[in-house]
């Protein structure tokens, strides 16, 4: 499927502004889908990422991601709750995966922790959409991201805009936007074995 003609449709179908509840990992991910975004949607960001480790990673990222809303012109104002952080959470589900290459079922089990934090909030709180920035990484599985999206939106009955941010140069476009703003961009995803494999990674070059 085409993730991001779906998206282009969706938001053609869309009568007025609609709410929407963004799950965010980072603010140079958040970057570009806030730019292109806020054009269509009122946004609350829901940072939520229980595998990012250690907690002075976890704080930096967030810390960046309110500069950046902060800094950026948008198109309309947007908001940041600050999720919990229970690194246990992360650990349980990866529970017999640890050895796992990047990529695998360790991470898609990760996608589906944290936005479904995201679909339980958007559900109880009245949004009309749920999201995330994951898929607009090179290294993430949109095909993956949007099918987890799919059966949370049957499971908590709250619609899931289906998405591949990286298309029509989004990627590019929020490099662009990081160097702009000055952005911290870490070289792990985030968790403790993202951050092992980076460090084999540089080690080896």
């Amino acid at each position: 499927m085409n993730y991001q003609k779906k998206l282009e449709e969706i938001i053609e179908s869309i009568e007025g502004r609609k709410s929407l509840l963004l799950h965010a990992c980072c603010a140079p991910c958040s970057s570009y889908v806030l730019e292109y975004l806020t054009k269509y949607f009122d946004i609350t960001i829901l940072y939520y990422n229980p595998n990012i480790t250690p907690y002075e990673e976890y704080q930096k990222r967030i810390s960046e991601l309110k500069r950046l809303l902060n800094e950026m012109p948008l198109s309309s104002k947007v908001s940041v709750i600050d999720g919990k952080y229970d690194p246990n959470e992360f650990y349980g589900i990866s529970s017999g995966l640890e050895d796992l290459p990047e990529g695998g079922e360790r991470c898609f089990k990760c996608y589906r922790l944290r936005m479904e934090e995201a679909a339980e909030y958007a559900s109880q709180n009245g949004f009309d959409y749920f999201t995330t920035t994951l898929s607009i990484s090179p290294h993430k599985n949109a095909e993956k991201i949007n099918e987890i999206g799919a059966q949370l939106e049957n499971e908590y009955k709250v619609r899931y805009l289906y998405a591949d941010f990286k298309k029509k140069d989004g990627y590019k476009r929020s490099i662009q936007l990081s160097h702009q703003h000055n952005l911290y961009r870490q070289n792990y995803c985030g968790c403790v074995f993202s951050k092992r494999s980076a460090h084999i990674k540089f080690s080896d070059n």
